[in-house]
């Protein structure tokens, strides 16, 4: 495990893992989202060690309600690779504010963000456009106080540990800073 990696680990758990009983782990062949049961945590699986799964599967976790958290991955759908056009539309529009939390997220701890059309159809250069104006959108959108509660206080916990402050910067969410 990279030490950027434990660092956001760390910094999950002393700021909402105790308050929230939520664990982030890796190590999964696949992103999972396990509500918490009686007096268990609540799990948030990302993929291998990779610091972007992590801060994509607890983004998710940060925006959804009460409600999405005591369900199994939030009660959400998933079509894998092969979506139809329908399906990735349906797919892109549900995947706008985690996407947007997860570049903000990715910015205050200085790791890479890269757009996750999650399928590698052929949908076209419009739509890969349509998606990131979107995405970008949103977070420059977020940086002007409409962040969810849970998904500001990681982002201020990860900017004060790897000493970033610019996060909140909506030149950082440029279009064409989309990769």
């Amino acid at each position: 495990m990279d030490i950027r990696l434990s660092r956001v680990l760390a910094v999950f758990d002393q700021a909402l893992g105790s308050k929230y009983k939520t664990k982030l782990i890796g190590g999964f062949p696949e992103p999972e989202y396990i509500p918490a049961r009686s007096e268990s945590y609540a799990e948030i699986h990302f993929r291998e060690n990779f610091t972007s799964s992590a801060l994509h599967e607890a983004a998710h976790w940060c925006i959804a309600g009460r409600e999405r958290r005591e369900l199994h991955d939030f009660g959400y759908w998933y079509y894998p690779e092969g979506r139809t056009a329908e399906q990735q539309l349906e797919f892109e529009r549900a995947e706008v504010r985690p996407q947007a939390v997860e570049w903000i997220l990715s910015v205050a701890c200085g790791q890479r963000f890269h757009l996750s059309r999650d399928n590698h159809g052929p949908q076209g250069q419009q739509v890969h456009f349509d998606f990131a104006s979107a995405v970008s959108q949103q977070a420059q959108r977020f940086c002007f106080g409409e962040l969810p509660t849970r998904a500001a206080l990681f982002t201020t916990a990860l900017a004060l540990e790897f000493e970033n402050p610019q996060y909140v910067s909506a030149d950082n969410y440029r279009l064409e800073l989309v990769s």
